[in-house]
């Protein structure tokens, strides 16, 4: 070990990428990924149709892997429902969706359900009507008390920070007592304080998502590979990981970006994966 290596802090926190790096099904990630990491956020972004679903057996499968390589799994529910939408009937599709997402994965006992609670855009682009930001948040109470009614551990749900002010809707995380999903590249992408998200929720914070934000003159780009990230940000991430104890997951999606995030992490903390090789079984 190099002496400026040694020199550095040992990573607090559980270190977790996703379950879509190589271009394939989560098994075969998690075989290649898993003896790497403490974690793997499992991607559950569709729950249409069916077979989109990972089988029965592919959990028991997860579960092996989660005990031969000493595992564990986040999951990341389905985003192609809303548990936020106006109509009754698509909010309880959402929510007997995301129960089923949840039963399926309930044998490897995941650390965190991360959910999306997304806002329409009319209401973003028109933030100061009341009118509708008090409807919006009516449907999404009771989007979370028809879910939540049937979860015995509210807390197992993390409400991942988007593209709008985490505030608007932080009295209905402490109401329910669920955690949170910060994510870094969302709250710098749509400049919001990262830090001051943070300081507030830290106390909830179950997960962190890291990745790079890319600034182009006509666009902003995000989960990228943490390189990208301009300075003042990633100062501003480290000092939140140096006493992070909870999970990490660099949430990018090809080996690239992720062997690059892991080569910039390596700067600040000992105990980070080593680049992956893309030809590993």
């Amino acid at each position: 070990m190099k002496l400026r290596d040694s020199m550095l802090p040992d990573k607090p926190f559980k270190l977790g990428t996703t379950s879509f790096i190589f271009p394939d099904h989560i098994i075969p990630n998690v075989k290649k990924l898993g003896p790497f990491f403490d974690e793997i956020e499992l991607l559950v972004f569709e729950s249409q149709p069916a077979f989109v679903l990972p089988s029965k057996d592919d959990v028991k499968e997860l579960l092996y892997l989660s005990q031969s390589q000493d595992l564990t799994y986040n999951i990341h529910l389905p985003i192609d429902v809303s548990l936020t939408c106006e109509s009754l009937g698509k909010r309880q599709k959402a929510r007997d969706t995301i129960l089923k997402v949840m039963d399926l994965f309930e044998p490897v006992t995941p650390t965190t359900h991360t959910l999306h609670l997304d806002m329409p855009g009319d209401i973003k682009k028109d933030m100061g009507n009341q009118g509708k930001l008090k409807k919006w948040i009516k449907n999404t109470r009771q989007g979370l008390e028809g879910l939540l009614k049937d979860i015995v551990d509210p807390g197992i749900i993390s409400i991942e920070t988007l593209d709008y002010p985490f505030f608007f809707i932080e009295t209905l995380v402490e109401e329910f007592n669920l955690s949170v999903c910060i994510d870094t590249g969302h709250q710098i992408k749509y400049n919001y304080d990262l830090v001051q998200t943070f300081e507030k929720h830290k106390s909830r914070t179950s997960i962190i998502h890291l990745h790079g934000v890319e600034f182009f003159e006509d666009e902003i780009k995000d989960h990228a590979s943490l390189d990208k990230l301009p300075e003042k940000y990633f100062r501003q991430v480290q000092m939140i990981l140096e006493n992070f104890t909870g999970v990490v997951s660099l949430e990018v999606f090809n080996l690239e970006n992720l062997n690059q995030s892991l080569s910039f992490l390596s700067k600040s903390f000992n105990n980070i994966a080593p680049n992956i090789n893309k030809s590993r079984n």
